[in-house]
């Protein structure tokens, strides 16, 4: 079961976010979970669940406060109007060390489309991170200081994303390549959302879902996190 915690960020301000404990309780390894612009929706919780079966710690910080897009118009307006510098420097870092004050060896950070961005960006962030995966998502390249990335990183990306265009992923890796940063980028062939069991409820043309691309990014995924936190 999972429940809403309220911890600090680094700033002093308080935060909110739902927390799936493992059955290892808060000893395990955790992962951070970002969410997609729809925000704190009952499909992203279903991630942490899916982590926490794992045998990981799940936390999703509630990055919207309380609200939840169902169409797009509100998605845009919401994700438009987050702070990405403060979600990833505050909020989300604010949850790995909450994560790591409570008895957590290692945190992991993973998120989807816009929480695909903000993963990347609080790998730049956050040096307490251990390892971080991104889906399908990235924030300008100009705001990615890649020598400030200490942990290593993977990424799952779709070749035909409209959202995410995937030369921004071959710039984003001559960036990261540059720095020598410890990454490994797959790319499936598919579109937006493609992890997403809801994309297709959304009636929107650039997202799909894609049962085996996300199979093999998942597997990959949870490789990953072996590797690097358990």
């Amino acid at each position: 079961m999972g429940s809403m915690i309220t911890y600090m960020r680094p700033d002093g301000q308080s935060a909110t976010a739902y927390l799936v404990q493992s059955q290892a309780g808060a000893l395990a390894p955790a992962i951070v979970v970002i969410q997609e612009w729809w925000g704190l929706n009952e499909q992203i919780k279903e991630v942490a669940h899916r982590l926490a079966q794992q045998g990981y710690q799940a936390i999703v910080p509630d990055l919207y406060k309380g609200k939840i897009a169902l169409e797009e118009n509100e998605a845009n307006h919401l994700m438009t109007g987050l702070d990405f510098a403060d979600a990833a420097s505050q909020d989300i870092r604010g949850a790995i060390q909450y994560l790591k004050a409570a008895g957590a060896p290692k945190v992991g950070v993973t998120g989807f489309c816009m929480g695909g961005a903000l993963t990347l960006l609080s790998a730049i962030f956050a040096p307490e991170i251990d390892a971080a995966a991104i889906w399908y998502g990235y924030p300008p390249l100009e705001f990615v200081d890649a020598d400030k990335i200490k942990a290593p990183l993977m990424g799952s990306f779709a070749i035909y994303d409209d959202v995410f265009p995937i030369s921004g992923v071959d710039a984003l890796e001559a960036k990261l390549s540059a720095a020598r940063v410890d990454y490994v980028f797959d790319r499936y062939e598919a579109k937006h959302a493609f992890a997403n069991e809801e994309a297709d409820t959304k009636n929107l043309p650039y997202l799909k879902y894609d049962p085996q691309a996300a199979g093999k990014a998942w597997e990959k995924t949870t490789a990953f996190f072996r590797n690097y936190i358990n």
